[in-house]
């Protein structure tokens, strides 16, 4: 089991590298277009800037929302063990096991905000 949670970890850490590296990030260009040629270009230019933004926003939620959907999932599983093994400290370990959901759903709540950044700011 421990072998299992140790390569998911990694897989994820790695997946999370990627995905901090496949953000762009885009400088702004010179302010007017000299030709006609140069503003069509301009446009196509900035219409793959959107579409990279889009594509680094999707990322950075699918990779957030996968990662918290597994520790949760592994959260879960944890409490129910304990809860098994402890039934008179069910109490405690339900208010660990909330307060620990809600530190993960706030990190995927972050990945949203920063992706909604990208997307709207960047």
């Amino acid at each position: 089991m421990k072998s299992i949670v140790k390569k998911i970890s990694v897989m994820i850490m790695l997946m999370m590298t990627l995905a901090a590296f496949s953000v762009p990030v885009f400088a702004a260009e010179s302010a007017a277009p000299v030709s006609g040629e140069e503003a069509i270009e301009m446009l196509e230019n900035a219409t793959s800037s959107t579409g990279d933004k889009a594509l680094a926003a999707g990322i950075c939620v699918g990779l957030a929302a996968a990662a918290g959907a597994v520790g949760m999932g592994l959260a879960i599983a944890k409490s129910n063990e304990g809860i098994s093994r402890q039934p008179e400290a069910e109490g405690k370990i339900r208010t660990s096991l909330m307060l620990g959901l809600v530190f993960i759903e706030t990190a995927i709540i972050y990945a949203l905000i920063v992706a909604i950044l990208i997307i709207f700011v960047l």
